[in-house]
């Protein structure tokens, strides 16, 4: 399939109602019926405004915090036009993706022999 990964950046401390934002998106991820996104916690980044951000041993509040997620062209669509109405700010990357999945999926039964 082809799509898009998007990656949202954040930091744990930014809300949206009143939850935190990139708990918030996964939610709403899942709401919005997407395959899935993984949300990841960084030591330490440089931020837009030229801070320095970073999780240290007594607050954690000032990690930086990305969302990633594979989706669609329609699916992206769908995504951006709900951010949109939700008026969420977010810095984001959007690059065009190859996707799939390989294998068989754990929970296919094999097939009986005496069926066949």
């Amino acid at each position: 399939m082809h799509g898009y990964q998007v990656t949202f950046f954040t930091q744990q401390e930014r809300m949206h109602k009143h939850r935190p934002l990139a708990q918030w998106l996964l939610e709403e991820v899942r709401r919005l019926g997407l395959r899935g996104a993984t949300l990841n916690g960084s030591i330490g980044g440089l931020g837009h405004d030229g801070a320095i951000h970073a999780i240290n041993l007594f607050d954690v509040s000032d990690q930086p915090v990305q969302v990633t997620l594979v989706v669609t062209a329609e699916e992206s669509q769908r995504l951006f036009e709900y951010l949109q109405q939700e008026r969420v700010q977010l810095f984001y990357v959007k690059v065009a993706a190859e996707f799939g999945t390989l294998g068989c999926p754990p929970e296919a039964p094999a097939a009986d022999p005496s069926t066949a």
